[in-house]
């Protein structure tokens, strides 16, 4: 072989290998546009926002190998606590779901054997947006895939504990960041 052939053949083998690697995790949503606004749908209809409320759909693809249950969050880092705003927290969705539908409440819409926490509203389920006036907030939707099928919390956890949890077991992790002000 010459050396120009084994150069070639070393060329081939480097792209097929880069062709051949796995596809990133990743979260979408037929609801919301990463770097987008929020629509109305996702605001509060509470603390002086008139929105739905309603928990958007999401979907993930391309699982991490190892995966055995999902985490998915709603996170506002721009909250004026000092600590940020956990608006919801699902935890223990089994590794065969891959979506969610939208409208998800405290009492139904869930998938079996989750666990939806009382994050910092003080009460399970979604809390959509609603910053306070004056102020543009960004809200980060993130769905985490972890190698063990049960964190070991309950409902009353709080979204930093299970934040605490997820990340002791996290594979790959996957977010849609909008903003969302009045």
């Amino acid at each position: 072989m010459t050396k120009q052939t084994i150069r070639a053949a070393i060329l081939t083998l480097t792209v097929l290998a880069g062709q051949t690697e796995a596809a990133e995790f990743s979260l979408s949503s037929p609801d919301l546009r990463d770097g987008g606004v929020l629509p109305v749908s996702q605001v509060a209809n509470s603390f002086g926002c008139d929105g739905a409320n309603q928990s958007p759909a999401l979907m993930w693809s391309n699982v991490p190998d190892g995966t055995k249950s999902f985490v998915v969050s709603l996170y506002d880092p721009d909250a004026p606590t000092g600590s940020g705003f956990w608006h919801w927290v699902m935890f223990n969705i089994p590794a065969n779901v891959s979506a969610l539908p939208a409208g998800i409440s405290a009492l139904a819409g869930a998938p079996e054997g989750a666990v939806q926490s009382r994050a910092d509203a003080g009460y399970p389920g979604f809390l959509g947006a609603c910053p306070p006036e004056g102020q543009n907030h960004r809200y980060v939707f993130t769905v985490t895939a972890l190698d063990t099928a049960r964190l070991d919390l309950d409902g009353s956890a709080s979204g930093a504990m299970v934040g605490f949890m997820t990340r002791a077991h996290a594979l790959a992790q996957s977010t849609i960041t909008v903003r969302y002000g009045r």
